[in-house]
């Protein structure tokens, strides 16, 4: 049964300063909740879930027995963030280690520079999981990565892929002083023609003002992903110019 003061606080970690007041954030659906109890990064606080779905998974819930707390489908749709609940849902706790910024003085790391919708954010989660990429680094304006929205447009990218919040200048004084700042924007080179290192940052603009003034000051490798002639779209998804970037990205590593 559920309680008024654990549908209060679930509730209240779809807010941003209750989730970094609790250091708490919230996972649901069959399949990410599964990743989050056969994982060691993010500690497990409470799991809320139908019975059928304590039977169907007795063997992966054994461990976590003192942490769940069955419910009903009503119970569980007045916490659910989702229009159409699935059948559980868990609360993570942030996970005590973040990535160090000298990731990117060996290989490629994401730099999200201001992104606000979270599809996008959890969709460029998934590519720097698709490509290996070992961390994902924001600016305080950026989305929260565990947000209920980003979490799930992540398809669990995010308990995969460590990210931390950071002013890039912050990052840049704690890296080596010849790692590499790489960035689209207008007029920059041709992607496909350039010498593209194998470490360093990617940054990834705001999905309507692009890279900040700011930051484009500190790109050390400017960059454009050309449009065909025959195109005439005015410009791409932030998503999918991240996808493309990070192919071309891990592929010019290879071919060297």
């Amino acid at each position: 049964m559920l309680t008024n003061n654990q549908s209060k606080y679930i509730l209240s970690l779809q807010v941003k300063k209750y989730r970094q007041k609790y250091r708490n954030f919230l996972v649901e659906g069959e399949k990410m909740v599964a990743e989050l109890l056969q994982q060691q990064r993010f500690g497990v606080v409470s799991i809320f879930g139908l019975e059928r779905w304590a039977a169907d998974h007795a063997a992966l819930l054994q461990p976590f027995l003192q942490n769940f707390n069955p419910v009903s489908e009503s119970e569980l749709k007045k916490i659910s963030t989702l229009t159409t609940p699935h059948s559980v849902l868990a609360v993570a706790q942030w996970p005590d280690e973040l990535p160090e910024p000298v990731l990117a003085s060996n290989d490629i790391c994401l730099y999200l520079d201001g992104i606000q919708d979270p599809g996008n954010c959890g969709t460029i989660l998934r590519i720097a999981d698709w490509f290996g990429f070992p961390a994902v680094f924001c600016s305080p304006d950026t989305v929260d990565v565990l947000s209920p929205k980003v979490v799930q447009a992540s398809m669990g990218a995010v308990l995969r892929i460590p990210s931390r919040e950071m002013e890039l200048s912050e990052l840049l004084a704690a890296c080596p002083s010849d790692t590499p700042v790489m960035g689209a924007v207008l007029g920059g080179a041709d992607l496909f023609q350039s010498d593209l290192p194998g470490r360093g940052l990617l940054v990834i603009g705001n999905e309507g003002r692009g890279i900040s003034p700011i930051t484009e000051q500190l790109l050390t490798h400017r960059l454009t992903i050309p449009r065909h002639p025959a195109g005439h779209a005015e410009s791409l998804n932030a998503a999918v110019a991240t996808g493309i970037l990070a192919a071309v990205l891990r592929n010019s590593v290879k071919t060297r």
